[in-house]
């Protein structure tokens, strides 16, 4: 009996464990819904025009697993065509009170130029909604500075 034999099973076996091994690495690296959606503010943040938009209502409602999920819809319009979307700010409530939204409210809203339609009023760098003529934002942004007691 010859050794030569079993060269194909042991490298057909190496073969699977290394693909096995690739997939459990590209599976484990997966972007969860939340950090897609992160990013994808934060693009439209950095990369994003501006324009001038409405909001037209902020709705608290429970989705499947029956958590509040805050929703704020507003309209806008990009070269003649109008658009109205929501965004998703469960995950922005330290910036935003959803309670102290006043529908009719003017906002600015920054906009994807590829892709008009994809939108937002509010991410974790910059906020389009006014609570006044001057822009004064609904929540300050947490200090990161550090105080010392004396």
């Amino acid at each position: 009996m010859s050794a030569l034999r079993f060269y194909p099973a042991v490298l057909g076996g190496a073969t699977v464990a290394l693909a096995l091994g690739f997939g459990y690495v590209l599976r484990k690296r997966r972007k969860t819904p939340e950090q897609l959606e992160r990013e994808r503010r934060m693009r439209i943040s950095v990369h994003g025009r501006i324009i001038d938009g409405t909001v037209i209502d902020a709705q608290e409602v429970a989705n499947g697993n029956g958590n509040p999920v805050q929703l704020l819809i507003y309209r806008y319009d990009v070269s003649g065509v109008s658009y109205e979307a929501s965004q998703d700010i469960t995950h922005l409530r330290q910036f935003v009170d959803i309670h102290t939204c006043k529908i009719g409210l003017p906002s600015s809203v920054k906009y994807d130029p590829q892709n008009p339609g994809d939108s937002i009023v509010i991410s974790e760098e910059w906020s389009g909604l006014r609570l006044n003529s001057l822009g004064v934002p609904i929540k300050k942004r947490p200090s990161s500075k550090i105080q010392t007691a004396k």
